[in-house]
């Protein structure tokens, strides 16, 4: 494989000048944004490893159906990528701007937005990340911009890594070309349920941004000042965690003893098991409910977050044998 290394930049740390190659759309002016359906669902493998089985959610009126590529499904780190495309097009959109589904960033901005260092493996992660990006096949029923659709479609529709040469015949990359899915593009455009996203939402771990995002999209739904409760199995599904219900206990007593998912307090009330009513000696597992309410931002909360380094969960959900 090729490899790819940032563009030379000034002591400053600013890039060289492009001599107007491309029409840049970064830097990132405002918040990092994300879609509502896209926090709310479970769309992104929570692994750092390759997840090379299928996805899917199938509760109440959504289904979902995530295939792989050849490379495996997009991950939640991959999700970062289309996070910063969000919120360029709706920091666009608030200034007044015409959108297309086409968009140009400098990846040193990407990675300054998301706190990934600037080392030439970061270089190269994007690069497969994008891969994934444009591979993996969704399918489902959730409307976007009042349209359906029947059929698969992939986050990205193109994916290109521009760059030139030096006299060495090293690359030098200078943009990251993209055309987002018409699906992701509708919803933004038309229905504009964009949501801000908290600033240490990139430092959690994989589960804890899920809870983070699931949270968040339904705080909308619910009078201030409710809590969401909701029993651990169905909570399992919308987090979209993929090993057994006893593994996602686990994680959740973690993550409730830790308290650091951004304004939002999680608590795991484990009920005991009721008789088995099978006949056989024993007691069925405990079920349990999540609970979750939102709290007033914590600046120490950010501290815990980085010392904790989410350690609970970083490695909780494994890429399949």
């Amino acid at each position: 494989m090729t490899r790819i290394t940032p563009a030379p930049r000034k002591k400053d740390g600013k890039t060289l000048p492009q001599r107007d190659l491309f029409q840049l759309d970064s830097p990132l002016h405002g918040e990092i944004r994300g879609e509502r359906s896209l926090m709310a669902f479970p769309f992104f493998a929570l692994s750092k490893n390759a997840w090379m089985k299928p996805l899917t959610y199938d509760h109440a009126t959504v289904s979902i159906e995530v295939r792989p590529s050849a490379n495996g499904v997009a991950t939640i780190y991959d999700k970062e990528i289309v996070l910063y495309i969000a919120s360029l097009m709706a920091a666009k959109l608030e200034g007044g701007h015409e959108v297309e589904q086409d968009f140009v960033f400098t990846a040193h901005d990407l990675f300054s937005v998301t706190g990934s260092n600037h080392s030439a493996r970061s270089y190269q992660r994007l690069s497969e990340a994008l891969g994934r990006l444009q591979g993996t096949q969704i399918k489902t029923n959730i409307e976007a911009g009042g349209e359906g659709e029947e059929g698969f479609f992939s986050w990205l529709s193109e994916a290109r890594l521009h760059y030139s040469k030096t006299k060495t015949g090293e690359r030098r990359l200078k943009a990251v070309k993209v055309r987002l899915c018409d699906w992701l593009y509708r919803a933004i455009l038309r229905d504009r349920q964009v949501l801000d996203y908290a600033a240490t939402y990139f430092q959690l771990g994989p589960i804890e941004r899920r809870i983070y995002e699931v949270a968040h999209a339904t705080a909308e739904e619910r009078p201030e000042g409710r809590r969401l409760e909701v029993d651990l199995a169905t909570f399992r599904l919308q987090v979209g965690y993929q090993n057994p219900l006893a593994n996602f206990r686990t994680a959740m007593k973690a993550i409730a003893g830790a308290d650091v998912i951004p304004d939002y307090h999680v608590e795991l009330i484990e009920s005991e098991g009721e008789p088995a009513t099978d006949g056989k000696r024993g007691r069925r597992a405990s079920t349990g409910r999540v609970v979750i309410t939102a709290r007033p931002s914590d600046s120490a909360r950010s501290a815990r977050i980085a010392e904790s380094g989410s350690a609970a969960t970083e490695d909780t959900v494994e890429g399949p044998a």
